[in-house]
C-alpha cells in the first residue's frame, strides 16, 4: 500500500515506523495476549509506558526535577481555561500577547476568571507580524504572561522568548519537540499532542513546581495541576493509547538524533517550501520573513478561484489536507516532525507544475 503526503494541521502526521510497531502491537502487547489499550491504567505495565514516555520526554527537552510532567486530556484548549484557574491566585490579573486566532480564544477564557491586560496585538497587520517586544504594555504585577508560541492558523512563530519578571506561560502545541528549547525560561509550557507528540487526545502540561498548588478554590479537581501531579497523571483513567503512541515517538525522536537533528531537518523542510513561494508570482505568503512558522506555512494563490482546482488535483496527487483554515481561507501545509522531506519536494514539484500549467 502507498500511503499519501499528509499535511494536515492536527491530527497530523505520525512516523510510519510509530505506526508500524503500534499495528504489531494491536492484538498481542509483548506476548500479553491483548493490546495495551485494553489494560488497567494501574497496571506495571501501562505504568511502566508512562514513566518511560516521561523520562523520554524530560531527556529530550532537558527537564529538570523543579518541573512537573503532566500527561492529561482536553486539549490546549482546555488549558486556556487551566491556566488561569492555577495561576491567577490573589492577583486576579494577567497578561496575554494577541497574536492570532488561538490567542483570542486563549484571551476570552482568561477574561471569565479574572482581569486580561492584552499587553500587544498583531490585529493592525491582521496578524501577520509579532509585536516587538518593546512596544508591549505590560501590567503592573500580573500573575502570570501568556503567548501562544505557533500561530498553527496564521502560520506566526516566536523565535524568540519574552523577557519578564514573572512566570511565562506558553501554548506551545504545534512547535513544541520541534526544536531544543530552554524549559528553565518558563513557568508553564502545554501542548495538545496531536502535532509532533502522538494523536489526538493527550495534552502535556510541564508546570514548574513552585507554581503548583496555587489553584482556585473552585477549580475543578481534573484542571488543578497539583492534583495531576500528585497523583502522576493518573487522578482518572488517562488516554492509555495515546500515551503509548506518544511514548514511541519519543522513542523515535531518540533514534533520529534528539532535538537538534530535528532542527535541522525542520529548518531545511522550511527553507526550500519558503523559497518556492517566495520565488513565484502565483503564490505569496503573508507573514513577516522574521515570523514564518517552520511548522505551519499558509500559502496564497494569486487567483483564487483557482483554488478549488488546486486542491483536487493535489489531492489526486497524493498531497492531502492542504486546505487553509476556513477563517483565513487560501492554503495551509503543515511540515511537522513526521512530515518526510520527500513529501515536502513533492509538494514543491507540485505547486511548480500547476503554476505552469495555470499561471
Amino acid at each position: 500500500m502507498t500511503r499519501c503526503y499528509n499535511f494536515c494541521a492536527g491530527p497530523a502526521s505520525l512516523p510510519e515506523s510509530v505506526l508500524q510497531i503500534a499495528r504489531d502491537d494491536m492484538l498481542d502487547w509483548h506476548g500479553k495476549g491483548l493490546s495495551l489499550m485494553e489494560m488497567s491504567h494501574r497496571s506495571p505495565e501501562v505504568v511502566g509506558v508512562a514513566e518511560h514516555a516521561e523520562q523520554t520526554l524530560r531527556n529530550l527537552l532537558g527537564i529538570s526535577d523543579d518541573y512537573a510532567v503532566l500527561f492529561l486530556q482536553g486539549g490546549a484548549s482546555t488549558q486556556f481555561s487551566a491556566v488561569p484557574l492555577n495561576l491567577l491566585g490573589d492577583k486576579g490579573r494577567a497578561d496575554y500577547v494577541n497574536t492570532g486566532e488561538w490567542s483570542k480564544k486563549a484571551i476570552a477564557e482568561g477574561q471569565r476568571y479574572g482581569e486580561v491586560n492584552v499587553v500587544a496585538t498583531a490585529k493592525d497587520t491582521n496578524f501577520t507580524t509579532i509585536p516587538p517586544q518593546q512596544s508591549w504594555q505590560l501590567g503592573a504585577d500580573p500573575a502570570y504572561l501568556h503567548y501562544i508560541g505557533n500561530e498553527t492558523i496564521g502560520g506566526v512563530e516566536f523565535f524568540w522568548t519574552p523577557q519578564v519578571h514573572v512566570p511565562l506561560v506558553v501554548d506551545m502545541s504545534s512547535t513544541i519537540l520541534s526544536r531544543p528549547i530552554n524549559v528553565a525560561d518558563y513557568g508553564v509550557i502545554y501542548a495538545g499532542a496531536q502535532k509532533n507528540i502522538g494523536p489526538a487526545g493527550l495534552t502535556l502540561v510541564i508546570v514548574r513546581r513552585d507554581l503548583l498548588g496555587r489553584a482556585h478554590p473552585l477549580c475543578p479537581a481534573m484542571l488543578n495541576w497539583k492534583i495531576a501531579a500528585d497523583n502522576d497523571s493518573m487522578y482518572n483513567t488517562p488516554p492509555t493509547f495515546a500515551l503509548y503512541l506518544a511514548a514511541l515517538v519519543f522513542d523515535w525522536l531518540v533514534e533520529q538524533g534528539g532535538l537538534t537533528a530535528m532542527e535541522v531537518v525542520n529548518r531545511r523542510k522550511a527553507q526550500k517550501l519558503y523559497s518556492a513561494i517566495n520565488g513565484s508570482g502565483f503564490y505569496s505568503n503573508p507573514v513577516e520573513l522574521a515570523s514564518r512558522s517552520l511548522m505551519n506555512v499558509p500559502f496564497i494563490l494569486a487567483n483564487a478561484d483557482l483554488d478549488k482546482q488546486f486542491l483536487q488535483e493535489s489531492e489526486a496527487a497524493g498531497l492531502l489536507n492542504l486546505k487553509g483554515h476556513r477563517s483565513v481561507g487560501g492554503m495551509r501545509a503543515s511540515i511537522y516532525n513526521a512530515v518526510s522531506e520527500a513529501a515536502v519536494d513533492a509538494l514543491i514539484a507540485f505547486m511548480q507544475d500547476f503554476e505552469q500549467r495555470n499561471g
